[in-house]
């Protein structure tokens, strides 16, 4: 039998649910695994073993009583979570040597959903402190690495979920994107990444967010994969919301997914919101994904046209206000501050010594700067974009450590925020506007730097994954599609056509 690590999730949900494998040979495979790997890799912050057989053995009693469609949807799947969501019984750290070390009470919205839909938890996964960053670092624990080159990030927030997936120490996972911190760490470790539209699932983190920047979405090796857990995510409507929670015509994304999409116009843009201020030039790899998504899109059947989006340049100062607003409420003790990152602390300062007005004014312009953004997309079907405008960064780039290690005494970070958070703008000019905007947005690895395209999310042996690295020994870079509300099943159909 081919090994559990190296199926597909769609066929590891199959082999669960007919009993072909239990629960507990998942989760105990699974758990070997990020025992042997996660040392070097950084994925995960931490692991929660014997929790993990607990739920597993409780799911085989399920299997045992119930008839198989009777079970949840996704009975006995592992899966582990940012280091953001609350799980009961488990420490969130939020990434911060500045909290303390308390067990969540009960399941955060997020967490509470997929344990309904019967998974099981492997673990808490490494992310920046309080999900401000587009890496995964921090001072608590050893930084997330890219599996296609440990000296390199595997991006954020979301970074050790997505390193985790990319290693195979997890079938999927869901993330949480607030300015792209999905796709950014997708596209950084060559998976497809969905960060769906407002409102359609649980937000996944536990931080202030007063904008709706943060929605919970999938990180999968294919489309199938993720639209199979994007099923699980909108089973239960969040309150308050009116989207609806499945496919078209109240199908489940996985029925729909291999449907063929209808021909579409497709605007390819450079353009950015961040440009004003922080003027950027992609990376000839950023570009070549760019050509090589164009190509692929056209030989599909659709129209690929370049198009100028125009944006305000207010945009970064009133971005930045909402971003930021959530850690300046954060609770820590004055005393315990000292043990914030540079940046975290920074903005955390700036953030406190801004007035009401400023926010309510900020997030004012954030509501026009979404009407006016939303009008010209709409021009199109779908906006195409880069993924990111550099290859995945080295481990301590941003933070301007000598060391290169994410990891060091508290005296050896560097305290450059503005240069930091500079470095992420230009790293990822293309994410944080679909978030104002609401919009889904997918990420798709469409390219590694050797040149060679990527070939996709499925190999030569039915309900197998992909093999851990793409061509040769490059990294992996991917193409954003931006779409319309409710077109989360059209981005992963177009996905799905691009052989993902």
């Amino acid at each position: 039998m081919t090994e559990i690590h190296c199926l597909s999730a769609v066929r590891l949900r199959d082999a669960l649910r007919s009993g072909e494998i239990s629960a507990r040979e998942a989760a105990a495979h699974f758990l070997q695994r990020i025992e042997a790997a996660n040392p070097g890799l950084g994925a995960f912050i931490t692991v929660t073993a014997d929790m993990a057989m607990d739920e597993a053995a409780a799911a085989d009693q399920r299997h045992a009583r119930l008839r198989p469609e009777e079970l949840p949807a996704l009975h006995g799947m592992p899966v582990a979570y940012k280091d953001l969501t609350d799980v009961a019984g488990v420490v969130t750290t939020h990434g911060s040597a500045a909290l303390d070390r308390r067990p969540a009470p009960v399941d955060g919205a997020l967490a509470a959903a997929l344990r309904a839909s019967g998974t099981v938890s492997l673990g808490k996964t490494q992310v920046p402190e309080f999900g401000l960053t587009a890496y995964s670092e921090n001072r608590i624990a050893p930084p997330s690495r890219n599996p296609h080159a440990l000296s390199r990030s595997s991006g954020g927030s979301s970074g050790g979920s997505a390193a985790a997936v990319a290693a195979k120490l997890l079938p999927f996972a869901p993330g949480s994107d607030g300015g792209g911190s999905v796709r950014i760490p997708a596209a950084a470790c060559g998976l497809l990444g969905l960060k769906p539209g407002r409102g359609l699932v649980p937000a996944g983190e536990s931080n202030g967010d007063p904008a709706g920047l943060v929605v919970a979405g999938p990180l999968a090796h294919s489309a199938a994969d993720a639209a199979l857990l994007l099923d699980a995510l909108t089973a239960a409507e969040p309150p308050g919301t009116s989207t609806a929670s499945a496919g078209p015509a109240g199908t489940g994304y996985l029925e729909t997914v291999a449907d063929a999409p209808p021909r579409l116009r497709i605007g390819m843009s450079l353009d950015s919101p961040w440009a004003g201020i922080f003027p950027f030039a992609p990376d000839p790899e950023a570009l070549d994904a760019l050509a090589t998504g164009a190509r692929m899109l056209t030989a599909a059947g659709h129209d690929v046209v370049e198009t100028t989006i125009r944006y305000d340049n207010r945009y970064p100062d009133a971005f930045t206000t909402a971003w930021t607003a959530g850690v300046g409420a954060a609770r820590i003790p004055p005393q315990r501050e000292a043990l914030l990152a540079p940046l975290t602390r920074t903005f955390r300062r700036r953030a406190q010594q801004r007035s009401a007005s400023k926010l309510n004014e900020s997030l004012a312009f954030l509501r026009q700067f979404q009407r006016d953004t939303v009008a010209q997309y709409a021009a199109w079907d779908l906006i195409l974009t880069p993924s990111l405008a550099q290859t995945p960064r080295p481990v301590g780039w941003f933070t301007g450590s000598a060391h290169g290690d994410g990891h060091w005494p508290v005296s050896e970070w560097a305290g450059d925020a503005d240069g930091d958070y500079r470095k992420q703008c230009e790293f990822a000019p293309w994410s944080s506007m679909v978030n104002v905007c609401g919009l889904p947005a997918v990420s798709i690895p469409v390219h590694w730097t050797e040149g060679t395209p990527a070939t996709g999310g499925t190999t030569a042996s039915a309900g197998e994954g992909p093999s851990l690295r793409g061509p040769g020994n490059g990294l992996p870079m991917g193409i954003q599609l931006i779409g319309p509300m409710g077109s989360e099943a059209l981005l992963l159909q177009v996905a799905a056509q691009l052989g993902f």
